[in-house]
């Protein structure tokens, strides 16, 4: 499912970011591609997607993300958009459990149609709410570990955790894709360490901080 450029130990992934509308989907693609957030965004009406460049232990990840519109009517375009994903960015509001519930719908649909190849991350956003919560955090991490997803709670208003997310969602699709770049090299762990993660921009590289916000 990968694609390789023309860079020696890369990768080009294509994610989706998948949920019911209003639980701020492009809100987290534009606070990790843009360092961006509008309170009153004006709603994803098809689809639209954003490039970002990071590089994993030497390895060139180019991410295209995908937001899809989360409107009903549109939910029968979500093929077009998925087929030939490497990973996909499932969200929920943590204060509607109808839209966690909806969650559970794309991840039956994901699975039905690209098996266990995708990578799959559930979102619990809109954090800064957590005075109106209405899925049981326990509950979305256990549901998340059943099907073989991580989980993250983040808040794009906040930036909490948002660009963790991602990293970790790459670093992910980097490992189930080894030796799939076009030289046939990847550069492994040493003494089974976390891999060191940096945020490419253009040519200056820098260090994300890290914290446990996420759960597999």
């Amino acid at each position: 499912m990968a694609s390789s450029s023309n860079t020696p130990g890369s990768f080009n992934f294509k994610v989706v970011l998948l949920g019911e509308g209003c639980v701020g989907k492009t809100s987290l693609v534009l606070r990790y591609v843009e360092d961006k957030f509008k309170a009153n965004h004006v709603t994803t009406v098809q689809a639209s997607f954003l490039n970002k460049k990071i590089n994993i232990d030497g390895t060139r990840v180019n991410l295209s993300i995908w937001d899809t519109a989360g409107q009903e009517k549109f939910h029968a375009l979500g093929p077009i958009y998925y087929r030939s994903s490497n990973g996909a960015v499932l969200v929920y509001d943590i204060t509607d459990e109808d839209s966690f519930q909806k969650v559970k719908n794309w991840v039956k649909e994901l699975r039905k149609m690209l098996g266990t190849e995708i990578c799959l991350v559930i979102v619990g956003n809109k954090i800064d709410l957590e005075k109106d919560r209405h899925v049981n955090l326990e509950e979305a991490e256990t549901y998340a570990k059943n099907v073989g997803a991580m989980h993250f709670q983040t808040s794009a208003k906040l930036n909490k955790c948002v660009e963790e997310m991602f990293l970790a969602l790459s670093e992910k699709m980097v490992e189930a894709n080894k030796g799939k770049e076009d030289c046939n090299t990847f550069l492994t762990r040493q003494n089974s360490q976390r891999q060191n993660i940096a945020v490419v921009d253009d040519d200056q590289v820098t260090n994300p901080s890290k914290s446990c916000c996420g759960s597999v």
